[in-house]
């Protein structure tokens, strides 16, 4: 029977895999604290993803949460910080060769591996005796891997939250020139479109007005294809794809701590 993941391997081309990740190792080595620690996951083959949470208190809600391209999960530490101080656990996950993760990134994998890391995160959630509810969140690339956990383990979330995400990243391959792929008839459903049409989670998109990486519609046609009763859009005025949080921290945190306040 075929995978799901397996429906993302005919993006697994060299110049479009070049065009979209951007891995790198950890510069430094961020020492455990109560506050803040480090994992790695093993996902398949031998490979593992590294992880860092940063934990508020047992009680709050935990975010799993996939960053965008050019990040690493243990460069977060003052994007925790803010979510701590919003009242909510944040667990971040890298990818293939990011940070100390072994291998090298790849579409399909990213979506293998998520599932690996959501059965990693809820262990640990377990372990610690976790006692808030789980959301599945995406940051641009990110997107993809939330959007794909969303659709498939809908009981094991809350809600989905989007930042600065596409609906599927073949809608972004005409940029480079990889369009269209054989195989793929123009104007078929993609895959990430297929499980967007899925979801029916509370859902929450947010997306700067002026981003010019992933331009405001991609936020907009996730909105629009959702299936969830219970959805809400939020454009960050005059905000771009990295300033998103620096321009609009008010009302992205507002937003954010009220939909997982209401939701969760």
């Amino acid at each position: 029977m075929k995978e799901s993941w397996q429906d993302f391997e005919f993006l697994d081309h060299p110049a479009l895999v070049g065009f979209i990740f951007c891995p790198r190792p950890d510069q430094f080595i961020y020492p455990d604290t109560d506050h803040s620690s480090s994992f790695s996951l093993p996902v398949d083959g031998g490979v593992s993803i590294s992880c860092r949470f940063y934990l508020g208190d047992k009680g709050y809600p935990n975010i799993l949460y996939f960053h965008g391209n050019g990040e690493l999960a243990s460069e977060y530490g003052e994007v925790g910080d803010l979510y701590n101080r919003a009242g909510v656990n944040l667990f971040v996950a890298d990818y293939r060769g990011y940070g100390s993760s072994g291998g090298y990134p790849s579409i399909s994998s990213m979506m293998k591996d998520a599932q690996g890391v959501l059965e990693g995160f809820k262990r640990i959630l377990s372990e610690r005796s976790m006692r808030g509810g789980v959301f599945i969140m995406g940051r641009s690339l990110g997107s993809g891997s939330a959007i794909e956990l969303a659709a498939n383990h809908p009981l094991d979330f809350r809600g989905l939250i989007i930042e600065s995400g596409f609906c599927d990243v073949t809608d972004l391959m005409g940029s480079i020139g990889l369009s269209p792929f054989k195989g793929k008839a123009a104007g078929s459903v993609t895959p990430g479109l297929d499980r967007v049409r899925r979801i029916n989670l509370p859902a929450l998109v947010m997306h700067g007005e002026h981003d010019s990486i992933v331009p405001l519609d991609e936020g907009k046609k996730i909105f629009g294809n959702l299936n969830s009763a219970d959805k809400k859009i939020v454009v960050i005025p005059k905000a771009d794809h990295n300033s998103i949080m620096a321009v609009g921290m008010d009302l992205y945190m507002r937003e954010l701590k009220e939909f997982i306040q209401r939701v969760g």
